[in-house]
Protein backbone atom coordinates (compact mmCIF):
# COMPACT_ATOMS: atom_id res chain seq x y z
CA UNK A 1 0.00 0.00 0.00
CA UNK A 2 1.33 3.45 -0.95
CA UNK A 3 0.41 6.08 1.65
CA UNK A 4 0.77 9.85 1.39
CA UNK A 5 0.97 11.44 4.84
CA UNK A 6 0.46 15.22 4.96
CA UNK A 7 1.14 16.32 8.54
CA UNK A 8 2.92 19.49 9.74
CA UNK A 9 3.81 18.14 13.20
CA UNK A 10 7.20 16.67 12.32
CA UNK A 11 7.61 14.39 15.40
CA UNK A 12 4.13 12.92 14.87
CA UNK A 13 4.73 12.53 11.14
CA UNK A 14 7.97 10.65 11.80
CA UNK A 15 6.27 8.40 14.35
CA UNK A 16 3.41 7.52 11.99
CA UNK A 17 5.78 7.09 9.05
CA UNK A 18 8.00 4.72 11.02
CA UNK A 19 5.04 2.67 12.20
CA UNK A 20 3.49 2.34 8.74
CA UNK A 21 6.79 1.28 7.22
CA UNK A 22 7.08 -1.45 9.85
CA UNK A 23 3.66 -2.63 8.65
CA UNK A 24 5.14 -2.97 5.15
CA UNK A 25 3.69 0.21 3.61
CA UNK A 26 5.51 2.62 1.33
CA UNK A 27 5.12 6.10 2.84
CA UNK A 28 5.66 9.55 1.35
CA UNK A 29 5.54 12.52 3.76
CA UNK A 30 4.81 16.20 3.21
CA UNK A 31 4.62 18.87 5.92
CA UNK A 32 2.46 21.53 4.22
CA UNK A 33 -0.67 21.64 2.12
CA UNK A 34 1.01 23.03 -1.00
CA UNK A 35 3.48 20.16 -1.33
CA UNK A 36 0.84 17.66 -0.22
CA UNK A 37 -1.53 18.74 -2.99
CA UNK A 38 1.23 18.59 -5.59
CA UNK A 39 2.33 15.11 -4.48
CA UNK A 40 -1.23 13.77 -4.38
CA UNK A 41 -1.83 15.13 -7.88
CA UNK A 42 1.41 14.01 -9.51
CA UNK A 43 1.68 10.49 -8.07
CA UNK A 44 -0.68 7.61 -7.43
CA UNK A 45 -1.43 6.54 -3.85
CA UNK A 46 -3.73 3.95 -2.30
CA UNK A 47 -4.72 6.26 0.54
CA UNK A 48 -3.96 9.78 1.81
CA UNK A 49 -3.71 10.76 5.49
CA UNK A 50 -4.39 14.49 5.55
CA UNK A 51 -4.16 16.93 8.46
CA UNK A 52 -6.64 19.81 8.49
CA UNK A 53 -4.57 22.60 10.06
CA UNK A 54 -1.74 22.84 7.53
CA UNK A 55 0.56 25.68 6.51
CA UNK A 56 0.45 26.73 2.88
CA UNK A 57 -2.93 25.34 1.83
CA UNK A 58 -5.52 24.39 4.45
CA UNK A 59 -6.36 20.68 4.59
CA UNK A 60 -9.98 21.35 3.59
CA UNK A 61 -8.76 23.18 0.48
CA UNK A 62 -6.37 20.36 -0.40
CA UNK A 63 -9.25 17.90 -0.20
CA UNK A 64 -11.61 20.13 -2.19
CA UNK A 65 -9.06 20.64 -4.98
CA UNK A 66 -8.34 16.92 -5.20
CA UNK A 67 -12.01 16.11 -5.66
CA UNK A 68 -12.42 18.94 -8.19
CA UNK A 69 -9.61 17.34 -10.22
CA UNK A 70 -11.42 13.99 -10.14
CA UNK A 71 -8.78 12.42 -7.89
CA UNK A 72 -10.74 9.88 -5.87
CA UNK A 73 -7.93 8.48 -3.71
CA UNK A 74 -9.42 7.64 -0.27
CA UNK A 75 -8.64 10.40 2.24
CA UNK A 76 -8.52 10.04 6.02
CA UNK A 77 -8.56 13.40 7.80
CA UNK A 78 -6.19 13.39 10.78
CA UNK A 79 -6.56 16.37 13.09
CA UNK A 80 -6.77 17.68 16.63
CA UNK A 81 -10.11 19.28 15.85
CA UNK A 82 -12.90 17.05 17.14
CA UNK A 83 -16.01 19.20 16.84
CA UNK A 84 -19.10 17.69 15.29
CA UNK A 85 -19.25 20.32 12.55
CA UNK A 86 -15.57 19.81 11.67
CA UNK A 87 -16.33 16.19 10.92
CA UNK A 88 -19.38 17.15 8.87
CA UNK A 89 -17.35 19.69 6.86
CA UNK A 90 -14.64 17.14 6.11
CA UNK A 91 -17.10 14.47 5.01
CA UNK A 92 -19.13 16.92 2.92
CA UNK A 93 -15.97 17.97 1.08
CA UNK A 94 -15.26 14.37 0.12
CA UNK A 95 -13.26 12.85 2.97
CA UNK A 96 -13.70 9.11 3.43
CA UNK A 97 -12.91 8.92 7.14
CA UNK A 98 -11.95 11.10 10.10
CA UNK A 99 -9.61 10.40 13.03
CA UNK A 100 -8.83 12.82 15.87
CA UNK A 101 -5.58 13.28 17.79
CA UNK A 102 -4.44 11.70 20.01
CA UNK A 103 -5.17 8.40 18.33
CA UNK A 104 -4.30 4.73 18.60
CA UNK A 105 -1.85 3.62 15.91
CA UNK A 106 -3.50 0.18 15.48
CA UNK A 107 -6.81 1.99 14.93
CA UNK A 108 -5.19 4.18 12.26
CA UNK A 109 -3.84 1.11 10.45
CA UNK A 110 -7.24 -0.61 10.65
CA UNK A 111 -8.95 2.51 9.25
CA UNK A 112 -6.49 2.65 6.34
CA UNK A 113 -7.09 -1.00 5.51
CA UNK A 114 -10.83 -0.42 5.62
CA UNK A 115 -10.52 2.55 3.26
CA UNK A 116 -8.61 0.50 0.71
CA UNK A 117 -11.28 -2.20 0.87
CA UNK A 118 -13.90 0.47 0.14
CA UNK A 119 -12.11 1.96 -2.89
CA UNK A 120 -14.34 3.12 -5.80
CA UNK A 121 -15.70 0.52 -8.18
CA UNK A 122 -13.63 2.07 -10.96
CA UNK A 123 -10.58 0.49 -9.34
CA UNK A 124 -9.98 -3.18 -10.10
CA UNK A 125 -10.83 -5.43 -7.18
CA UNK A 126 -7.80 -7.58 -7.97
CA UNK A 127 -4.79 -7.63 -10.27
CA UNK A 128 -4.29 -10.50 -12.71
CA UNK A 129 -1.16 -11.11 -14.74
CA UNK A 130 1.04 -14.04 -15.63
CA UNK A 131 -1.43 -16.53 -14.20
CA UNK A 132 -1.29 -14.76 -10.83
CA UNK A 133 -4.16 -13.07 -9.01
CA UNK A 134 -3.42 -10.45 -6.35
CA UNK A 135 -6.00 -8.84 -4.07
CA UNK A 136 -4.60 -5.53 -2.70
CA UNK A 137 -7.30 -5.17 -0.04
CA UNK A 138 -6.85 -8.57 1.60
CA UNK A 139 -3.12 -8.86 0.73
CA UNK A 140 -3.63 -12.35 -0.73
CA UNK A 141 -2.00 -13.89 -3.81
CA UNK A 142 -3.11 -16.93 -5.82
CA UNK A 143 -1.87 -18.96 -8.75
CA UNK A 144 -4.96 -20.76 -9.89
CA UNK A 145 -6.62 -22.07 -6.74
CA UNK A 146 -3.36 -22.19 -4.77
CA UNK A 147 -2.75 -19.38 -2.30
CA UNK A 148 0.85 -18.21 -2.03
CA UNK A 149 2.16 -16.94 1.30
CA UNK A 150 4.29 -13.79 0.90
CA UNK A 151 5.95 -11.42 3.33
CA UNK A 152 4.76 -7.76 3.20
CA UNK A 153 7.85 -6.75 1.20
CA UNK A 154 7.44 -9.63 -1.25
CA UNK A 155 3.76 -8.75 -1.65
CA UNK A 156 4.53 -5.08 -2.36
CA UNK A 157 7.21 -6.03 -4.87
CA UNK A 158 4.89 -8.43 -6.69
CA UNK A 159 2.09 -5.86 -6.71
CA UNK A 160 4.43 -3.25 -8.21
CA UNK A 161 5.56 -5.65 -10.94
CA UNK A 162 2.00 -6.72 -11.71
CA UNK A 163 0.79 -3.14 -12.01
CA UNK A 164 3.53 -2.65 -14.60
CA UNK A 165 3.25 -6.04 -16.26
CA UNK A 166 4.97 -6.39 -19.65
CA UNK A 167 7.05 -3.32 -18.77
CA UNK A 168 10.72 -3.49 -17.82
CA UNK A 169 11.34 -1.62 -14.56
CA UNK A 170 14.76 -0.63 -13.28
CA UNK A 171 16.09 -1.49 -9.84
CA UNK A 172 16.10 2.21 -8.94
CA UNK A 173 12.40 2.49 -9.77
CA UNK A 174 11.60 -0.58 -7.69
CA UNK A 175 13.59 0.81 -4.75
CA UNK A 176 11.73 4.11 -4.95
CA UNK A 177 8.25 2.56 -4.92
CA UNK A 178 8.68 -0.63 -2.90
CA UNK A 179 11.35 0.39 -0.42
CA UNK A 180 11.72 4.14 0.05
CA UNK A 181 12.65 7.15 -2.12
CA UNK A 182 15.49 7.89 0.32
CA UNK A 183 16.79 4.29 0.48
CA UNK A 184 20.60 4.37 0.62
CA UNK A 185 21.39 0.68 0.83
CA UNK A 186 22.74 -1.64 -1.86
CA UNK A 187 20.36 -1.98 -4.81
CA UNK A 188 21.22 -5.69 -4.91
CA UNK A 189 18.50 -6.07 -2.28
CA UNK A 190 16.07 -5.96 -5.21
CA UNK A 191 17.78 -8.95 -6.80
CA UNK A 192 17.57 -10.81 -3.51
CA UNK A 193 13.82 -10.21 -3.16
CA UNK A 194 13.14 -11.04 -6.81
CA UNK A 195 14.82 -14.37 -6.06
CA UNK A 196 12.56 -14.85 -3.04
CA UNK A 197 9.51 -14.15 -5.21
CA UNK A 198 10.56 -16.56 -7.94
CA UNK A 199 10.97 -19.34 -5.39
CA UNK A 200 7.37 -18.80 -4.31
CA UNK A 201 5.37 -17.74 -7.38
CA UNK A 202 7.27 -19.49 -10.19
CA UNK A 203 9.50 -22.37 -9.21
CA UNK A 204 6.85 -24.55 -7.47
CA UNK A 205 4.57 -24.19 -10.52
CA UNK A 206 7.15 -24.67 -13.28
CA UNK A 207 6.57 -21.14 -14.58
CA UNK A 208 8.88 -18.26 -15.47
CA UNK A 209 6.73 -15.19 -14.90
CA UNK A 210 9.42 -12.77 -13.66
CA UNK A 211 12.26 -12.31 -16.12
CA UNK A 212 15.56 -10.46 -15.83
CA UNK A 213 16.37 -7.90 -18.51
CA UNK A 214 20.14 -7.70 -18.27
CA UNK A 215 21.51 -4.24 -17.63
CA UNK A 216 18.01 -2.79 -17.25
CA UNK A 217 15.87 -4.47 -14.59
CA UNK A 218 12.95 -6.87 -14.33
CA UNK A 219 9.70 -7.58 -16.15
CA UNK A 220 6.62 -9.58 -15.19
CA UNK A 221 5.18 -11.20 -18.30
CA UNK A 222 1.41 -10.86 -18.32
CA UNK A 223 0.93 -13.79 -20.65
Amino acid sequence: MRVLLVEDEVPLARLVERGLRKEGYVVEVEHNGTDGLWHATEESFDVIVLDIMLPGIHGYDVLRRLRERKIWTPVLMLTAKDGEFDQVDALDLGADDYLTKPFSFPVLVARLRALVRRTPVSRPVSLEAGGLRLDPASARVFRGDTEIDLTPREFNLLQFLMRRSDTTVAKSEILQHVWDPAFEGDDNVVEVYVGYLRRKVDRPFGTDTITTVRGVGYRLDAS
